[in-house]
């Protein structure tokens, strides 16, 4: 895609969504996923990923993609190494549903404790299906 100065979407700016405890979701996803920032779990590039990177929204007919979340909607999150970001996970003792390799991507998801099913992806392939 080329460079345009022309006003466009450059990237995904943020999931909102209710809760019943604010500070204990803001807590896990610090001591979980290692999201934490001024004015909650903040994601911020630290240097240029590879392969054009890009967030998306998504549309499903049904909500049969985002079980067993509960909440009508999914977080997609970018992870650098896969393997090792679950790795650490499960030594943190958090339950990974299912991982698959897409050829593209690989994939991995699990629940935040409010039942919000989070996908983390790492891009492995530089063209995308």
């Amino acid at each position: 895609m080329a460079e345009t100065d022309e006003p466009r979407i450059t990237g995904l700016g943020g999931v909102f969504y209710v809760v019943e405890d604010p500070a204990a979701t803001r807590e896990w996803y610090r001591d979980t996923l290692g999201l934490d920032g001024e004015y909650g779990p903040q994601l911020a590039w630290a240097e240029e990923p590879k392969n054009n990177p890009y967030s998306l929204i998504s549309h499903f007919a049904d909500g049969t993609y985002i079980k067993p979340g509960k909440n009508g909607f999914m977080i997609n999150l970018r992870v650098n190494d896969l393997d090792g970001f679950v790795a650490k996970l499960k030594k943190k003792g958090v339950d990974i549903l299912d991982t698959a390799d897409e050829g593209y991507g690989k994939f991995a998801w699990l629940l935040d404790p409010n039942g919000i099913k989070i996908e983390l992806w790492e891009q492995v392939a530089d063209e995308l299906p």
